[in-house]
């Protein structure tokens, strides 16, 4: 009888810390996204003027010969 109420104290106790590594790694989880979140928010735009400016220089280029 003792061993039955060990093994289903041990039982409990195991399904307990299943339960509370599960949450916590799921709160450390939506934390670690949280914070992530500011680096990507607020992308800056790539300049393009460099582009343009080289196309446009290949085309002035191409129309001289």
């Amino acid at each position: 009888m003792i061993a039955m109420l060990e093994l289903t104290t041990l039982a409990l106790i195991t399904i307990f810390a299943v339960a509370a590594a599960a949450g916590l790694h799921w709160l450390l989880l939506k934390v670690a996204f949280f914070l992530m979140r500011p680096a990507t928010a607020q992308r800056i735009p790539a300049r393009t003027e460099l582009a343009r400016g080289t196309a446009q220089l290949a085309r002035a280029y191409s129309a001289q010969r």
